[in-house]
């Protein structure tokens, strides 16, 4: 009893091994897209802070906190200030770093590939003296000892020119450089009679100064003026009472000029990487402070350098929208699958021509090939002559009696039957042939024997 055959409408097994090879391109291509064109971000960057007991170092700390909870290792490297910063941002040593308002200009961080990730907060500029220091004006430190700090912060440059605007050379008084926390100990050795540093009030030398008997604060009277003067400092006022609201410290209001602190990064740092900078930066900055209000910074506004894309867009849109409700890696995983869509846009359609042509081909060489059997017995019955014509007729009927039994068992999609009843009405028509030459010979045989013409 022979085997009934079940008929499909299509060939799952023939499509797979059609499409198959095109599927594996596309995927590795798109594989090729998503990691090259668009690879995901690093996961170890590191962070210019600043001196020791820096507000820079206290923030760093916080950042690496914040960033940690995504899976981003935060390496903290101190520096001397924000020359020493950018000097290490344009070598390629540090991915993004505190610097300090008015420390380069526009033209120059452009040139050198740097952008900013916004203002964060006002690091006023602290001049302490010895209580017994009679000042009230600048131009009376002539003569003084004054502890600016190392070269590679961005003090000694920004006073440098306030003390030019008060028509104070540097040679008019002895200027220090050492950093912040040593200078600390010399002023309070007496062997200094002042120290300039720029720092945010949370930094532990501000508080310690501030409360320190003997030392005392010094009011930039004409701090309006020298914001005029100097476009990215800004006027601020320390309230009174606001350390210590009890012992009413400080006594009086003071007047003080502020540079802003930035965040700074190389143009290349990853774009996913910026996001979460600044979204951290809102976290840390965005609350209420000695010298802001709630909201205002982070701010794009208060930087002369450039600031990058992502961190615009943040300010004036707030957070990416996959990052609102998913965790960072996730939604950085969404975000960079638009390079994937591409690539399938760019593969898929042209691709997408190729395949039913290949699949109909494949599914219509099963019966094909079996026309280049047919031919062949065709070429051999038209070659055979002599006595042994017969015995030749006798093998190429039985080699297609083998070609029908074999063309039997094709299995092929209902909507290509036409060509395989096609196959065998082309077998049996080559057959009759050999069956016709067979008994032409049989008749030709009959008529040349002796007393056929009887």
């Amino acid at each position: 009893m022979s085997k009934i055959r079940k008929f499909t409408q299509f060939s799952f097994r023939d499509l797979v091994a059609t499409a198959g090879p095109t599927v594996l391109t596309i995927v590795a291509l798109c594989a090729v897209a998503y990691f090259l064109v668009d690879p995901s971000p690093p996961r170890r960057v590191t962070l210019g802070t600043g001196q020791e007991n820096s507000a820079y170092e206290e923030f760093g700390k916080k950042y690496a906190a914040k960033l940690g909870k995504h899976g981003i290792a935060v390496t903290l490297q101190r520096s001397l200030g924000s020359q020493d910063n950018l000097q290490h941002l344009n070598e390629g040593k540090l991915d993004i770093a505190f610097v300090q308002s008015g420390s380069t200009e526009q033209a120059e961080a452009q040139r050198k590939g740097l952008v900013s990730i916004g203002s964060l907060f006002t690091e006023p500029v602290w001049l302490f003296l010895r209580e017994d220091a009679k000042v009230t004006q600048l131009s009376q430190l002539k003569g003084l000892k004054i502890n600016l700090g190392p070269e590679g912060s961005g003090v000694p440059k920004l006073f440098r020119q306030v003390l030019a605007l008060n028509g104070v050379e540097p040679a008019d008084l002895t200027i220090g450089t050492l950093e912040n926390t040593p200078g600390t100990v010399e002023l309070l050795e007496g062997r200094i009679d002042g120290l300039v540093f720029s720092s945010g009030p949370d930094a532990p030398l501000v508080q310690m100064l501030l409360q320190t008997p003997g030392f005392k604060l010094f009011d930039f009277t004409q701090a309006e003026a020298y914001s005029r003067r100097l476009p990215f400092v800004s006027h601020v006022v320390l309230p009174r009472g606001i350390v210590d609201v009890g012992r009413d410290i400080p006594a009086q209001d003071y007047h003080l000029i502020a540079p802003t602190a930035t965040l700074v990064a190389r143009e290349d740092l990853h774009p996913a990487l910026i996001d979460l900078y600044v979204q951290a930066a809102s976290e840390i900055h965005g609350g209420t402070g000695w010298f802001q209000q709630q909201g205002q910074f982070p701010s794009a506004r208060y930087t002369e350098i450039p600031v990058a894309r992502e961190a615009a867009k943040f300010y004036k849109d707030g957070a990416p929208l996959l990052q609102r409700y998913m965790s960072f890696w996730l939604a950085n995983f969404f975000d960079r699958m638009w390079v994937v869509v591409v690539a399938l846009a760019a593969l898929v359609l042209p691709l997408s021509k190729v395949v039913p042509p290949l699949y109909v081909w494949r599914i219509r060489s099963r019966v094909y090939r079996w026309y280049g059997q047919l031919r062949t017995v065709e070429q051999e019955l038209e070659a055979a002559q002599g006595a042994q014509r017969a015995d030749i007729c006798a093998g190429l009927l039985k080699r297609l009696d083998e070609i029908e039994e074999m063309v039997n068992q094709i299995s092929i999609p209902l909507a290509f039957a036409d060509g395989l009843y096609g196959l065998r009405s082309h077998i049996n028509f080559v057959r009759q042939r050999v069956k016709n030459a067979v008994a032409d010979d049989q008749v030709r045989a009959t008529q040349s024997a002796p007393g056929a013409l009887a």
